[in-house]
């Protein structure tokens, strides 16, 4: 049984949001501000966390800057804040999706579900070496002139396919699919600001993520 942790200082939401959950099969431990859920997941191993921004005590950013430090878990924000800027800040951050308040919590079930499936997938055992570049899909690493490159989990999963698929053209619906799922809920900004945060990360590799107009994005090294 998957373990969720549900975390805002609104209790009808977190009540709303383990009610869908259990009735979906999770067990459900919830957490009312940042430092309650930080000290949770020290003690606990959760398959999944929902993470409220605005909170009392540690506010949701500083909350998940903190459990990054120890854990990899996956994370969804949910947030009254739905500005662009917030977005790219839970990105930054390492967040796997943002849902922005007032919020469908079917949608939300089927996020979290999407999340948890695409996070328990393995990697295939082989590594890509371009010049400087070496990516190790094993060990989700990517390595610039023998330095270890940080990337939130989504730039990694964008990442790789974008390098297994090198030199094929991607569409945007494609993208989106294949490395978001098929149930995904957001909108082409979402794929953008990931370009952006991910050519950011490959430094002076940058140029190898190419936009093609009206179409999508390729990976290539020619």
């Amino acid at each position: 049984m998957s373990k969720l942790l549900i975390v805002d200082d609104e209790f009808r939401i977190r009540e709303l949001i383990k009610k869908y959950a259990i009735y979906e099969g999770y067990q459900v431990s919830e957490a009312e501000n940042g430092i309650e859920a930080v000290n949770l997941c020290k003690t606990n191993q959760f398959d999944l966390i929902v993470m409220d921004i605005m909170m009392p005590q540690l506010d949701g950013f500083s909350a998940v800057e903190q459990i990054r430090k120890s854990e990899n878990t996956p994370i969804i924000m949910l947030s009254a804040l739905g500005e662009e800027y917030d977005r790219i800040k839970g990105f930054e951050l390492g967040v796997d999706d943002y849902v922005v308040k007032p919020f469908s919590p079917k949608e939300l079930m089927l996020r979290i579900n999407a999340v948890i499936k695409r996070c328990s997938k393995s990697e295939n055992t082989d590594r890509f070496i371009y010049k400087g570049l070496c990516v190790d899909f094993s060990a989700r690493t990517v390595e610039i002139n023998g330095e270890r490159i940080n990337m939130t989990p989504k730039e990694y999963d964008l990442f790789f396919f974008m390098v297994k698929n090198k030199g094929l053209a991607l569409t945007r619906e494609t993208l989106i699919s294949k490395v978001w799922g098929y149930d995904f809920f957001g909108d082409d900004r979402t794929l953008d600001t990931h370009i952006k945060l991910l050519r950011k990360s490959l430094k002076e590799y940058a140029g190898l993520v190419v936009t093609l107009r009206g179409v999508g994005y390729r990976f290539e090294t020619d």
